[in-house]
């Protein structure tokens, strides 16, 4: 049942990315220039106060040092690529293990 819904999510994570990439591949061709959207600014976009609202919950549950280089370089990248990163990494964690081959598993 998990593995199932890791692959669905996994799956829906690829196909979003895939969205995000036709997305910025369609701004670029029609402007004549490479268009690259940032996972910051598609977060922006889409919900602005939860992305406002991240920076002091990590800051005062996790730490500041996570912020800084990990969250902000993150959020620096295109979001097709986090996205298909994201969803690959569900998929590997939703595969089926694979049958071992001359002994039963116990």
């Amino acid at each position: 049942m998990i593995r199932s819904l890791l692959r669905f999510l996994g799956l829906v994570t690829l196909a979003a990315g895939f969205i995000s990439f036709i997305y910025d591949a369609t701004k670029s061709v029609a402007d004549h220039t490479v268009m690259i959207t940032q996972l910051g600014q598609t977060w922006s976009d889409l919900h602005q106060t939860s992305l406002v609202a991240a920076r002091p919950w990590v800051e005062q549950h996790i730490g500041v040092w996570l912020w800084d280089p990990v969250i902000k370089t993150l959020l620096d990248q295109p979001t097709w690529a986090a996205l298909l990163v994201v969803g690959a990494i569900l998929i590997l964690a939703g595969r089926r293990k694979k049958p071992l081959i001359g002994y039963a598993r116990n």
